[in-house]
């Protein structure tokens, strides 16, 4: 253990006194580069729609997304997400939209990736913007979640966005062997550059409500939950388990979602297995900072960047969120 000198010899708000003595001996740093812009893409031309719950985020068709991915490459953000809000007559029971090769999101990858190829491009591996019951999987006569028979869908969902040129392929359903069998599927076909973020410690949390209204499922899922096959927020070493084979099945990245509620598990996770380690900054995060801002009991600024400092400080190496534009530009003013 380290001996430190006690007072008056040492005083540690030496180390505080002014800006530049701050700034030599900080600990962890935030920068545009940790960050990953979590999107909503639609169907149509022109077509810009507010999303209620989450002040500042709209859902927008391919035309209007475009200019957004270019202000991520001028910010030096180097990664966009997408998640699509899909056409409700094409939702199914089966989810069989998810791996159409000439659906939304594998248009907008290959438009993406053509017009700003040093983009990064992460796309959504799950059913539920695309199943009739909002759930993540196919459901049994009983209305449980069917895990083999889901995971048969989500590789070919993965295989579609990967021939479309996706980057990276992130299956956040949490089906027990999903990334063993997207991997295996990716090597088969000779995708060996695709690479694979797993949503390996994805909490069945009330921060989702939001996100789920972006989408368009929260009307599907109504009274129903996933907490057959998310995880309990009562659990950490469970956590682990979950990383643990994710890693040993070829994920080359892991997350932990939601973010802030669970910084304890970003940390047991970066400190057990040393990989590239994210965190969620979900919906219901950015929704609460952004209530609290707006009736002015927060400073806006301050707390953005605050809250994405905490990520790093906990031990993630990037953080998905919706403030990603504003903490770019915020940051390019320090």
């Amino acid at each position: 253990m380290t001996v430190l000198a006690p007072f008056p010899a040492g005083r540690p708000r030496r180390l505080r006194r002014d800006e530049f003595t701050r700034n030599l001996v900080r600990e962890h740093a935030l920068t545009p580069h940790d960050l990953i812009y979590p999107v909503f893409v639609q169907e149509g031309q022109g077509q810009r729609q507010a999303v209620p719950s989450m002040p500042g985020v709209e859902r927008l068709s391919l035309d209007l997304l475009l200019p957004v991915a270019e202000q991520c490459v001028a910010l030096g953000i180097p990664v966009m997400a997408l998640f699509p809000v899909i056409d409700p007559a094409l939702k199914t029971p089966d989810g069989a939209e998810a791996f159409n090769p000439d659906g939304l999101i594998p248009r907008v990858v290959a438009a993406l990736k053509k017009a700003f190829p040093a983009l990064g491009i992460m796309t959504d591996v799950a059913l539920d913007p695309y199943t009739s019951h909002g759930q993540d999987g196919l459901l049994d006569d009983t209305g449980y979640i069917l895990n083999d028979p889901t995971v048969e869908v989500l590789v070919k969902q993965a295989l579609a966005q990967s021939a479309a040129g996706v980057d990276i392929v992130a299956p956040s359903d949490m089906m027990d062997g999903r990334i063993g069998a997207v991997r295996q599927a990716l090597e088969a076909r000779g995708d060996v550059h695709t690479r694979i973020m797993a949503y390996s410690a994805k909490y069945a949390s009330s921060f989702y409500g939001p996100f789920r209204d972006a989408v368009g499922s929260a009307a599907n899922l109504g009274r129903s939950n996933k907490k057959v096959y998310q995880m309990d927020p009562g659990n950490s070493d469970e956590a682990l388990r979950e990383v643990a084979i994710d890693i040993a099945e070829g994920a080359d990245m892991v997350m932990v979602k939601p973010g802030m509620p669970y910084l304890d598990i970003v940390r047991r996770v970066k400190d057990e297995f040393r990989v590239p380690t994210f965190a969620y900054q979900v919906s219901g995060e950015y929704a609460m900072l952004k209530a609290a801002a707006g009736n002015g009991w927060l400073d806006h600024d301050g707390v953005v960047l605050e809250s994405l400092l905490a990520f790093k400080r906990a031990g993630a190496d990037g953080i998905l969120t919706y403030f990603a534009l504003d903490a770019a530009r915020l940051l390019q003013k320090q």
